[in-house]
């Protein structure tokens, strides 16, 4: 649907736009689309960035805390 967009469709959206919110409002309009896009644009980086592994063990690896309970756990039984 969007491809089939062309010039003269933008320029009856542009007059359609100019009709309902007047001229003098349009600066006002782009302004805070703008805002928006960053806003929205810094929002999207920050989750990509949060979904990133942290820096710590694997989780196939085991704790050097866990290591020594376990050692001493196998070394205090009796066979």
């Amino acid at each position: 649907m969007l491809r089939d967009l062309t010039g003269w469709h933008a320029l009856i959206l542009l007059v359609i736009i100019v009709l309902i919110f007047g001229a003098s409002k349009l600066p006002g309009l782009a302004k805070s689309v703008g805002q928006s896009m960053k806003i929205f644009k810094s929002e999207i980086k920050s989750t990509d960035e949060s979904q990133k592994p942290a820096d710590g063990p694997q989780l196939n690896e085991t704790s050097p805390e866990v290591r020594a309970q376990t050692d001493a756990t196998k070394s205090s039984t009796r066979p």
